[in-house]
Formats: structure tokens, C-alpha cells, sequence
């Protein structure tokens, strides 16, 4: 039957064999050079003739494998043979100079938030910060106020835990109303999210802000609290009075004083300071 439809549409199988042969193998190779293109730095346009635009990075580097007090060292990049973005002169750097250099990156869209660090006194996505040509030599360094592992990266397991904490999923006591199906919310309901569901967990804020530097254990911080107002917002949950009551303390909510450090610092524009505010209103209603 197969056959008799080919002799139909006038195709031969034989045709179609030498067409697929044809396609296929290109098909891969246009795919595999796409993957290898994107693994690569983004680098500029060069010209040969072009004259050398150096640039200093002064990053720190500490080695648990050999404990001597932390440093600066520095490293001099061409910025016309390099990417705009920092994370591109760290990967440059990593790349060509030092494999030594230890840090994170991931997805250098501004998405994950495993590059966040400090450059030149600001929190911020190494990926999404702009390299500063004109200027003086940047200084790079981790996260503030955070145990480090080895050069620009911290260890985040207090962060994680203190946001595991306020319970960041749906709590339901009844059922859905239509069973094996979503539980619907209005478009009003749904905006009370924005400015929330945004955040990437990155630590930009919460390593910005005075009170979780001075109480990082007890303090929950702008970031695991901006994501506990997100859920006692959301109208499809049910344990509002829960989460409420769950944060209402001294140390865990109370410590903000409204410093807003936090919204300076957020890479997505978000404002930790104003839910941390709206939660402390709730508490009061």
C-alpha cells in the first residue's frame, strides 16, 4: 500500500532516500556549529591593525587548598578582543591567563543569577553589568558578608535554607474545585504577583542590606521574604494566616529597616523593601 501511494504522488523511494541523505548530515552540522557558537565568549570584531585597549581587573582570589590571607591580583584584558560584559572578561581571563579563577556562571541571560558578585562596591550580574572602558581599574569581589568557598564564589547554604523556610510552593486545605484540573485566578488576582514571582535568587539584595549582615542567622532577609509575600498574596493559596504567623517575629521580619539597599541592588528591578513593608501591614490588620 506504501508503494502504491509513492507511484501516486510520484515520488520514488529511491528520491526520497537521496533527498533525506542530503538533508540530514547538514541539518546535524548546522546544529552542531550552532552549539559551538553559543559555548564560545562573545567576543568583538577585531581589526589587526587596531591598537590595544588594556583594561585592569582586580580580582580577589583565596584558595582553601592553600589558606593564606585573601589578595587582589590583577589581570590586564584588551577590551577590543573581549566581550562588553564582565562575566565576558572573567571568562577571558579564566580562558587565556589564570584557569585558576574560580566563579560561577551559568546561563548569561540575567536568568539564573549564578554570577552575581561585587563590582566595584555594587551587588549585581556579572553577566548584565557592562564593563567600564573609560575608567579607573575594576575591582571585583564575591558576594559581601558571605563564608567563601574559593575566589569569587560564597557559600549560599544559609540563603538556601532561609528561603526553604517560608514554605515556597502552594499550600492548599481543600481540594481543587474541578478535580485533576488548575485552580483558576483572575487577571486582577494574578498582577498582585508582579514584582514578585520575578526573582531569581541570586542574593544581590540580601548581601546588600545591613540588618542580614549584622543578623544573617536569625534575619530572613529581603529576598526569602519578598518570596514569602509572594505566596501570601497568591489567592489560590491557603495557609495565609499561616505564613503570616510563621514570619511574624523580631528577628525574621522585623530586622528591615526599610534601608532599601535591596532595590538598588536587584539585577530584575524589583523591590524587596515595599513586600517586606506590605507583610508588616497584614501583620498589623
Amino acid at each position: 500500500m506504501a508503494t502504491g501511494l509513492l507511484k501516486r504522488g510520484a515520488i520514488s523511494t529511491a528520491k526520497i532516500s537521496s533527498l533525506t541523505s542530503r538533508f540530514i548530515p547538514s541539518r546535524l552540522q548546522a546544529t552542531a556549529a550552532a552549539a559551538v557558537a553559543e559555548a564560545k565568549p562573545v567576543e568583538q570584531p577585531t581589526n589587526p591593525t587596531q591598537p590595544q585597549h588594556l583594561k585592569t581587573f582586580q580580582i580577589y582570589r583565596w584558595n582553601p587548598d592553600n589558606p593564606t590571607k585573601p589578595e587582589l591580583q590583577n589581570y590586564e584584558v584588551d577590551l577590543n578582543k573581549c566581550g562588553p560584559m564582565v562575566l565576558d572578561a572573567l571568562i577571558k581571563i579564566k580562558n587565556e591567563i589564570d584557569p585558576t579563577l574560580t566563579f560561577r556562571r551559568s546561563c548569561r541571560e540575567g536568568i539564573c543569577g549564578s554570577c552575581a558578585m561585587n563590582m566595584d562596591g555594587c551587588n549585581g550580574l556579572a553577566c548584565l553589568t557592562k564593563i567600564d572602558k573609560s575608567g579607573p581599574p575594576s575591582m571585583i569581589n564575591p558576594l559581601p558578608h558571605m563564608f567563601v568557598i574559593k575566589d569569587l564564589v560564597v557559600d549560599m547554604t544559609n540563603f538556601y535554607n532561609q528561603y526553604k523556610s517560608i514554605e515556597p510552593w502552594l499550600k492548599r486545605k481543600n481540594p481543587p474545585p474541578v478535580k485533576g484540573k488548575e485552580i483558576l485566578q483572575t487577571k486582577k488576582d494574578r498582577a498582585k504577583l508582579d514584582g514578585m514571582y520575578e526573582c531569581i535568587l541570586c542574593a544581590c539584595c540580601s548581601t546588600s542590606c545591613p540588618s542580614y549582615w549584622w543578623n544573617p542567622e536569625s534575619y530572613l532577609g529581603p529576598a526569602a521574604l519578598l518570596h514569602a509575600n509572594r505566596w501570601i498574596m497568591d489567592s489560590r493559596d491557603e495557609y495565609t494566616k499561616e505564613r503570616l504567623d510563621a514570619v511574624n517575629d523580631e528577628f525574621k521580619l522585623y530586622r528591615c529597616h526599610t534601608i532599601l539597599n535591596c532595590a538598588r541592588a536587584c539585577p530584575k528591578g524589583l523591590n524587596p523593601g515595599k513586600q517586606i513593608q506590605n507583610i508588616k501591614k497584614l501583620e498589623r490588620s
